[in-house]
């Protein structure tokens, strides 16, 4: 730090270490070695109960679910960003035998993208963890009756059993 070159800078500096001096110290010796090292992409969240797991009046709990769907959802669509961009790369570098070539590539992406569509697709933008769990159920339902969606309906015989 360069000497100042007035009294009153001299002073402006007295008073700056006065005050930042115990504060630098402070976060330098105890706050940083006791802080986890980590990139800010590599960020960990802990895992919170899902909203089934919620009481109903836990106001908190149910907040903690929506934030947690939040993260998947925005995790599940740059997993399906990623793979689609894949997808395009592979085709644009094996043109003409792109679809013979990217076949697996292909088949992983319209993979993701229907398990995407299936737990989040009609939801819409202001979807949260309880209307993807109604969801959920809703579809767990419409199968244990009628079979896989895009099965077709199971006839009669089949519903007998």
């Amino acid at each position: 730090m360069p000497e100042p070159r007035s009294p009153m800078a001299s002073f402006a500096q007295s008073v700056q270490n006065v005050i930042d001096g115990p504060i630098t110290w402070f976060r330098e010796t105890i706050v940083e070695p006791n802080q986890e090292k980590y990139n800010w992409y590599h960020q960990r969240f802990n895992r919170v109960p899902t909203i089934d797991q919620c009481y109903t009046d836990d106001a908190v709990c149910r907040f903690e679910a929506d934030q947690q769907f939040r993260r998947d959802r925005m995790v599940d669509n740059e997993i399906v960003s990623i793979l689609r961009q894949r997808f395009e790369d592979c085709t644009l570098y094996e043109a003409p035998d792109h679809m013979i070539k990217c076949k697996p590539i292909l088949e992983q992406y319209e993979k993701a993208t229907e398990n995407w569509f299936i737990k989040y697709g009609d939801l819409g933008g202001y979807a949260n963890a309880k209307t993807a769990y109604m969801k959920q159920k809703h579809r767990l339902i419409w199968e244990r009756r009628h079979g896989p969606v895009g099965s077709g309906m199971k006839g009669e015989e089949q519903a007998a059993h």
